[in-house]
């Protein structure tokens, strides 16, 4: 049976706190240093994998005596980031939801091809969120319930040309049938006024990011 959430601790930004998200049903993966992450911190991921070129081999070879499964690759003769390895692997266990930790950082690069990348997974209908210590990040095609996590703002940003149909409830700036364009900062720290809040759009691709400054 799938599980119903599967976890990716990639190598950017991670923080101990991240493990308190961790449910014992989870399907977890660590790629590259996300790996050596867990390990480290008592967590035994079901998958590794990665060119685990930013650990030692030391470190590696405690990986590979504790992970159950993992799958190793040259650092110049692949195609895809550590995180879309670990990503594909995510989708191949069909669960209902995909959280990403360690997909930002530095490198700006790196987190938008993580941010496009949830793209992917909305198309196979799981839903798919990414987290660092300052956003929570979700996407949409549809509609959306916002929880409450803490964060100050909430920010509404088009991923395609235009998003159409944008209604929102339970926020400080309400909308109703309200059109997004790329390059446009209408959605940019809007505030939920309630426990949850709701986005439904009509069409479009819709990120929404809860921050704090």
């Amino acid at each position: 049976m799938p599980a119903r959430r599967t976890v990716i601790f990639a190598g950017g930004e991670l923080s101990k706190q991240f493990l308190r998200e961790l449910d014992k049903e989870d399907f977890i993966i660590g790629a590259d240093r996300g790996a050596l992450f867990l390990v480290t911190h008592g967590v035994i991921p079901d998958i590794a994998v990665g060119d685990f070129d930013s650990i030692s081999p030391e470190e590696f070879k405690r990986i590979e005596e504790q992970v159950p499964r993992v799958i190793a690759c040259d650092p110049v003769d692949k195609d895809l980031t550590d995180s879309e390895l670990a990503l594909d692997l995510a989708l191949e266990q069909q669960p209902e939801d995909i959280l990403l930790f360690g997909v930002t950082g530095t490198r700006l690069d790196h987190t938008l091809a993580s941010i496009q990348m949830m793209t992917r997974v909305l198309q196979r209908q799981i839903r798919c969120s990414a987290m660092d210590l300052n956003n929570y990040v979700t996407i949409t095609g549809s509609q959306a319930i916002i929880q409450d996590r803490g964060y100050t703002y909430v920010s509404l940003l088009p991923v395609t040309p235009e998003v159409t149909g944008i209604t929102l409830e339970g926020f400080q700036y309400p909308l109703t049938d309200a059109t997004l364009k790329l390059g446009q900062s209408l959605g940019i720290s809007n505030r939920l006024v309630s426990p949850t809040g709701t986005v439904t759009i009509l069409s479009g691709l819709l990120l929404i990011i809860q921050s704090n400054d």
